[in-house]
Order: C-alpha cells, then structure tokens, then sequence
C-alpha cells in the first residue's frame, strides 16, 4: 500500500505562477467589507493580492460566509471552492499571530456566548459520545492515513532534533516515550489510544514489554492487531472509563484531546487506579497556549467532534490529587514539521486516493492539515509530553532528553 501513495502530481486547486496575475485581474471587482480588510492588514494579509499567503476571492458569497458564521464559515466557503491561497500554512500562521480568530469572535457575540453555555451545561465527550470521533475521523479509511503517515503509522507528532525524514521523527518520538517510561522486559503496559498500533509494536518487539492498548476505533483496532500479529500485544475497543486491571506503567499519545474539561478527573483517577504505585504515566498530548472555554466550529464539525485542547493551567490543576509531576517537557514546533510532511504524503497520494474521496474532501483535508500547521507555526498550538507518578513512589526519577541520534 505504501508503494501505491508515493505517486506524484501537483494539487488540483494550485495555480501556476504564469496564471496568478491575469487570475488577480479577473477578481479585482471582487471587494472585501472593511472590516474584514483591517483584520486582515493586522496579519498582513491581502485579498486578491500577489502575496503566496494572500487570500484569492473567486466568490464574494466568501465575505458572507465569515460575517455570519465566523471561523467556520471560513473553511467551509475553503471547501466550497469559494476562495484559494497559495500558502495556506503562512496563511494561518499570520492570522493566528496576529490574534485574528480572537477577533473576529467579537463579530460573533451571541454564538460565542451560546457555544460557552453547551460547553458549560452539557458534557461533550460523555461516555455515550466516546466513539464519536473514532466513527468520524479515525474510521475515515485505513488507506487514507497509510498514505499519509509513515510506516510505523505514528498519528501523533513526532521529534525532529536529530531526524531528516518523518519516519526517523517518529522513531525518536516513540523510543524517547519508552526510555522516559524506563521499560523493562517482562512489564505490563496500558496504552490509552492505541491509535494503529504504533507504541505497542515498538515497545514490545524493541523493550520486551506487553501492551494493552485500547482505542474508540474499529478501524484502528483492526488494522492495530493486523500490524502487532505475532507480539505480546492486545487491542481492545473500549472507553477509558471501562478499564480493568493493573499495569506497570502506562502512556497517552495523542488521545487526551478528546477527553473534555468535565472529565479530566474521571480520566487520571481510571489511570491512577490502572498503574502500580511504583509505575509511571506519560502523558503526551497537544495543548493550548491559554486557556479557552471553545473549540473551533470548523473543527468539531469537519474534524475532531468534541474534541478540547487543555491549557497547561487546566492539566496541572486536574492532576491535582492523582499525579505528581516528575518531568513536562515541551516541543511543539516540531508539530509544524510534522503536519507539513503529512500533507506532502497526502498531496502526493491524491492520484491514488481521489477514487475513494471527493474533491471537497480533498480541500477539507487540506485544510484541516495546512491550518493545523500554522496553528503550531504560530505556537498558539503547544505539544506536550508529561511523565507523572504517584506521591508513594519511592524511587528517584531523573529526567532525560535524547542527546544522539536514536539507532
């Protein structure tokens, strides 16, 4: 399958440079409200200019689109083919330093208000909603994301300090979780969002360790056992609050977006009861630079639904009682990196892929990948990796960070 998604060709709603002026002449009649304009001077950000992150207008429905439904009239009117932009990922980076998202939310009083009210009364990610998302977005199609991510399947992000390609990236991300863990041969270990299967075939095949891994995706899980055939791995479909049994260690990757703000405490008291007293937790999780009562709207419905980006604030005060906090370490610019490569594999694989997808999936897609990496560009995104113990432990633990190549 991998052979088959490393075809070639240039993105269908790319323009060639020859083309860009005459195509900026035939929008010039095109004119922003100017409202819309300032905001996007702030960022400096020109609609129908000559810039690669300049905003193209094919539609004036386009400005519509933001004024009445903000953030997610912006990418819906994207995948609609109501607008283009060379450079989506500086783009994003530019509007995000600038603090735009913030800023058109004021033109959008009433729905904020709204949607901090249902955030507030309503427990988004309830265990009756668990597999939402894995019917979404991790059930979307085994072959799209074999295409995309590298061979160990890795969905997370990965480390680039001493890589030159994202495999290498995530084969550093995944051996610096086992030495942080401090694995040995023989223990038990709880994966908590198994993803495909990524951490469990290496922990087993390179620390001799046996993996329980559990995730809210059948597609995961099928494809997650396929790839640990023969290892001491189990992958059970199953919700966080459901766990049984007792582990000497355990890890998160990737999955703690989708727990929610009301259920932090349920989330680390299952993990606390699940480890050992002298076991150790990693928590490796996406955050947010401040603290937001919201989630983008384009997002919960296109991409993650009921997904919450935790602030350092919000995760330090839920750890509270359960953890104590032996190492958090920070590196999130490796994200951009990350997500651009995931979007080269992606765009080179559309020829394979455009059979089973549409053509506004593939601008959803790209999308969803090129803001993403702008969100991290512009470290409003923040990648997080926590090794947490309980107060009874008795042995020392000495941080680490990889200081050579992993072999």
């Amino acid at each position: 399958m991998q052979d088959s998604c490393a075809m070639s060709m240039s993105s269908p709603f790319a323009y060639p440079g020859e083309l860009r002026m005459q195509e900026n002449l035939d929008r010039i009649t095109i004119r922003a409200p100017a409202v819309l304009q300032e905001f996007a001077a702030m960022a400096g950000v020109t609609f129908n200019g000559e810039a690669p992150w300049d905003i193209q207008v094919h539609d004036a429905e386009f400005f519509d689109r933001i004024l009445t439904k903000g953030s997610l009239g912006f990418g819906e009117a994207y995948m609609d083919g109501l607008w283009d932009c060379y450079e989506l990922d500086v783009l994003f980076d530019r509007l995000l330093s600038a603090d735009i998202d913030e800023k058109l939310k004021g033109l959008h009083r009433l729905r904020l208000l709204g949607e901090i009210a249902r955030n507030r009364l309503t427990n988004r990610q309830s265990s009756k909603r668990a597999f939402q998302v894995g019917k979404q977005h991790y059930d979307t199609g085994n072959d799209l994301f074999e295409c995309m991510l590298d061979p160990t399947m890795s969905y997370s992000c990965g480390y680039w300090e001493h890589a030159s390609t994202l495999e290498q990236a995530q084969l550093a991300k995944l051996d610096m979780i086992c030495r942080k863990l401090q694995l040995a041969e023989g223990e038990q270990v709880l994966e908590v969002g198994c993803g495909w299967g990524s951490f469990a075939h290496y922990a087993a095949q390179n620390y001799g360790v046996e993996v329980t891994g559990i995730t809210v995706s059948k597609e995961q899980q099928k494809l997650a056992l396929e790839r640990c055939k023969g290892l001491p791995v189990k992958i059970e479909l199953m919700d966080y609050r459901d766990l049984k049994g007792t582990f000497d260690k355990a890890v998160s990757i990737g999955m703690f977006e989708h727990v929610g703000t009301k259920n932090y405490a349920t989330y680390f008291d299952a993990v606390r009861h699940a480890i050992k007293k002298e076991g150790l937790f990693l928590l490796h999780t996406i955050g947010t630079y401040k603290s937001v009562q919201t989630i983008d709207p384009w997002i919960d419905k296109y991409i993650f639904p009921n997904g919450k980006l935790p602030s350092a604030m919000e995760i330090s005060d839920a750890i509270e009682g359960y953890f104590l906090i032996e190492d958090w370490h920070n590196f999130g610019q490796d994200y951009d990196r990350t997500l651009m490569a995931w979007w080269k594999n992606f765009d080179s694989a559309w020829p394979t892929l455009r059979e089973h997808y549409s053509e506004r999936f593939y601008r959803m897609w790209k999308y969803y990948l090129l803001a993403c990496a702008g969100l991290f560009r512009s470290r409003h995104g923040q990648l997080w990796q926590l090794v947490l113990s309980v107060r009874e432990r008795n042995n020392i633990y000495r941080s680490m960070r990889p200081s050579a190549p992993s072999q």
